[in-house]
């Protein structure tokens, strides 16, 4: 019995591998695939990013699938172990975490299927085709400008970090904090994660204003955050004090922004990441090999003064 089931195993795994390699033979007339996996799909910013790359693979030919991996490395790699085993022709891909990603970019190159990074980076200069990125640095410079004008150069602030391990992360603090710093008078009372989630920084702007009552500014590392430390502002009965800042550009932060409880954001344009993206892997699939290894996207700090001129995600 037991013989008979390993020979039935056998038998599938074959026929698996045999249907892989037919759909990757050239001029093969099966449709090829493209995988699209996102970080998490509770933020509408990045449900927004993997549902354009999806419609700009679909328009170009392609049977898409989209996989959310939860912000969680370990459901990451599981998907990268699916999408090789499934026989996908190539990965757009948002990645969780920048070291904790490369192996699986790594697995995917081996098994000869092409990564495309959006928004997100990895720390490998050769582990995926390219990386098509956000310049969180040169767009959280802007917000720092802007930040100490609107706050008089002087005043107690709050810093709310995205995930740790994502260089965006680091590149908006670091970008911040390179105009900020120069100024004695802008204190920083607190400095912590609440990994791009709304909820968590509602709970850590809670627990910070207890500590930390009299604060004029809070700066958080994306927009998701930014409505999360709004709302608990707005529940101590602080948010006509206190001057939120975000950073992505999504649709409830530019209506905040028209409603005067946000006051900047940095506009990211996660169409043209995705569209890129998906670009840049239709012509690997049809034979091209050379390609940047990092594209910068540049961001634009939206404001009351120009909201007229964006919608969510990107211009009018």
């Amino acid at each position: 019995m037991k013989k008979l089931f390993y020979n039935g195993l056998l038998l599938l795994t074959m026929g698996l591998l045999l249907t892989q390699c037919k759909s990757k033979e050239p001029g093969s007339k099966q449709q090829k695939k493209m995988a699209i996996v996102i970080s998490t799909l509770n933020n509408p910013w990045f449900v927004f990013l993997g549902e354009q790359a999806a419609a700009k693979a679909k328009e170009l030919g392609y049977e898409t699938k989209l996989f959310d991996s939860q912000n969680n490395s370990a459901l990451e790699s599981d998907h990268f172990d699916n999408i090789i085993v499934e026989g996908f022709d190539a990965i757009l891909f948002n990645p969780t975490d920048a070291d904790g990603s490369v192996a699986n970019v790594k697995k995917a190159k081996a098994a000869d299927i092409p990564v495309f990074c959006m928004d997100r980076e990895i720390n490998s200069l050769d582990a995926a085709t390219s990386q098509i990125l956000s310049d969180s640095y040169s767009g959280s410079v802007a917000i720092g400008k802007y930040f100490v004008q609107q706050l008089n150069k002087t005043g107690n602030y709050v810093e709310l970090l995205g995930l740790v391990g994502d260089n965006n992360t680091w590149a908006r603090s670091k970008g911040f904090h390179s105009v900020i710093d120069n100024y004695k008078d802008l204190k920083m009372v607190a400095q912590q994660s609440a990994d791009f989630d709304r909820n968590k920084a509602m709970e850590v702007m809670e627990s910070i204003l207890q500590a930390h009552p009299n604060i004029d500014g809070v700066f958080c590392g994306n927009d998701a955050m930014a409505m999360g430390a709004y709302q608990a502002l707005l529940s101590a009965g602080k948010a006509d004090k206190v001057k939120v800042f975000g950073f992505d550009g999504a649709d409830d932060v530019i209506a905040a922004i028209n409603d005067n409880k946000v006051y900047a954001t940095g506009m990211q344009f996660p169409l043209v990441m995705a569209q890129t993206a998906a670009v840049f892997a239709d012509e690997y699939i049809k034979g091209k090999r050379d390609f940047p290894q990092k594209i910068p996207v540049a961001v634009e700090m939206v404001t009351k003064k120009n909201v007229q001129d964006y919608v969510a995600y990107g211009k009018k």
